[in-house]
C-alpha cells in the first residue's frame, strides 16, 4: 500500500485521468481523495458522486445543472456537479452503472467540449479532473457491450488497481488500530481477539472491519475487545487455511507476515522491510532470532 500510495501521488501531478478499481470496501475512494490532495488543484473543490445511488432521470441535472423552468420542480437554476468541481476534482464512483445516454456524454465533458444545462441556452467549458472507482470488469463491460469502449479508454489513461485486504494481511492491526481510535480511543484489542482478526479472510475488506469493531464496541460494557464481542462470522467462522497450521500465537503469526513479504521481494529484505512499514535494521535482527531459534515445524508450510 506504500508503494500504490506512492504511486498515486506522482500521478497526481499530471492531468491524466485515473481509473482506481477494486473490491468493495478495498479504500478506492481513499486513494482518489489522496490523488486529488497531492495534485496542483488540491486547492480547488472536490466533488464526488456515487453514480449507482442517483435514479437516471435525475443523474443528468445532478452532473450537468438545469435552468429554472428546465422541467416540473426546476424553480431556479441550479449548478451541476461538473461545474461545482470546477478547476478541481470529479470523484465518480460505481462508475460502471453510468447508463449509455450518460456515457456520451461524460465522454463530452472527459474531452473538455463545453456542454449544456438541461433546459440551457448558453454553453459550460468544463475544467475538471476525472478520477472513477469501480469493483466491476469495465473490460468484460465492454466487450458484453455494456459499457463504451471509448469512454472506457478516455477514464483509464492511468490505472490504480487497488488490492484486497487479503492479500494485504499485514493491514488488518493497523487498520483495526484506526478504526478504534476514531470510534473509542480507549477501547483496545486482547491478544486473542488480535489472533482472530488475523485469521478471517475479510470479504468486505476494511468497511468490513470497521463494521465489526462498531458491533464489538455496541456489545461490549468495558474497554477491552476480546473475542467474544466479535460478529460470530468472524470469531466462530474465520479458519487458516487448510494448508497453513493455525499460529498460536502473535510471535508466530509475525514470523509468517516476514517470511511472505520475504517471498513477495524475491529475498530482498530491504524490500520486503519497506512493505512491513519496518526498517531493514530491524528486520535483519528479527532473521537472525529466527535462525538461532532453529526451524519451527508449525510454520513450516508457509516460510
Amino acid at each position: 500500500m506504500r508503494a500504490l500510495m506512492g504511486r498515486a501521488q506522482r500521478i497526481a501531478q499530471t492531468s491524466a485521468s485515473v481509473l482506481i478499481i477494486g473490491e468493495t470496501g478495498s479504500g478506492k475512494e481513499h486513494v482518489a481523495r489522496a490523488v486529488h490532495h497531492y495534485s496542483l488543484r488540491c486547492h480547488a473543490p472536490w466533488v464526488d458522486i456515487n453514480c449507482g445511488a442517483v435514479p437516471e432521470h435525475l443523474l443528468e441535472s445532478e452532473l450537468f445543472g438545469h435552468e429554472k423552468g428546465a422541467f416540473s420542480g426546476a424553480v431556479g437554476l441550479k449548478k451541476g456537479l461538473v461545474e461545482l468541481a470546477q478547476g478541481g476534482t470529479l470523484f465518480l464512483d460505481e462508475v460502471a452503472e453510468l447508463d449509455p445516454k450518460m456515457q456520451v456524454k461524460l465522454l463530452r465533458v472527459l474531452d473538455g467540449t463545453p456542454y449544456y444545462r438541461v433546459g440551457g441556452i448558453s454553453k459550460v467549458t468544463p475544467d475538471v479532473r476525472v478520477v472513477a472507482a469501480t469493483n466491476r470488469n469495465l473490460e468484460e463491460m465492454v466487450e458484453e457491450g455494456r459499457f463504451r469502449s471509448d469512454l472506457y479508454h478516455r477514464l483509464n489513461q492511468v490505472c490504480i488497481q487497488v488490492p484486497p485486504l487479503r492479500e494485504r494481511r499485514e493491514d488488518i492491526l493497523a487498520l483495526a488500530e484506526l478504526f478504534l481510535g476514531q470510534l473509542s480511543p480507549s477501547a483496545r484489542l486482547t491478544e486473542d481477539a488480535k489472533v482472530c482478526l488475523l485469521r478471517y479472510a475479510w470479504p468486505g475488506n476494511a468497511r468490513e472491519i470497521k463494521n465489526a469493531l462498531t458491533t464489538a464496541l455496541v456489545d461490549c460494557e468495558a474497554d477491552e475487545i476480546d473475542v467474544a464481542y466479535l460478529p460470530a462470522r468472524i470469531s466462530g467462522s474465520a479458519e487458516a487455511p487448510r494448508e497453513a497450521p493455525i499460529p498460536e500465537n502473535l510471535s508466530d503469526l509475525e514470523r509468517i507476515g516476514i517470511m511472505e513479504a520475504l517471498k513477495k521481494a524475491n529475498g530482498n529484505q530491504s524490500r520486503a522491510a519497506m512493505m512491513l512499514g519496518i526498517s531493514p535494521r530491524t528486520l535483519y535482527r528479527k532473521l537472525k532470532t529466527y535462525r538461532e531459534e532453529g526451524p519451527n515445524e508449525k510454520l513450516s508450510l508457509v516460510s
